[in-house]
């Protein structure tokens, strides 16, 4: 079989064509979406705004990371980090690098890059 029938076949598969079984019901959708939506524009607009910090979701280990962060104000690295939280010698350290790098990205965590491969992370 030729591959370019191949691709046509495919191509011919993956198309989808739109089902409209009642198109009453699917004006009827449209509308009830379009007054929920100016419903939402004039309860949006009506709400007083307030200046605040943006709040971040974290996961329980990247709060655990966090806290443990915040209670030792000098820095730690990510090996002593995860052994704080009761993680094996081993894996300690790849335990917390993924928190670690959430909390950097957010702007929670300072990483501070000493001589070599050698990091400190502290708590702003």
């Amino acid at each position: 079989m030729r591959i370019s029938h191949k691709r046509n076949i495919q191509r011919k598969l993956h198309k989808q064509k739109p089902f409209l079984i009642n198109t009453t019901s699917a004006v009827n959708d449209t509308l009830k979406n379009e007054t929920m939506i100016e419903k939402a524009e004039a309860a949006v607009t009506i709400q007083p705004i307030f200046a605040s910090k943006s709040v971040v979701a974290l996961t329980p280990k990247q709060q655990q990371v966090l806290d443990i962060i915040v209670n030792n104000t000098d820095g730690l690295n990510p090996k002593g980090i995860g052994l704080q939280a009761g993680q094996e010698d081993a894996k300690a350290a790849s335990w917390a690098t993924g928190a670690l790098k959430k909390l950097t990205e957010e702007g929670l965590v300072e990483r501070i890059q000493l001589a070599g491969n050698k990091v400190l992370y502290k708590a702003l």
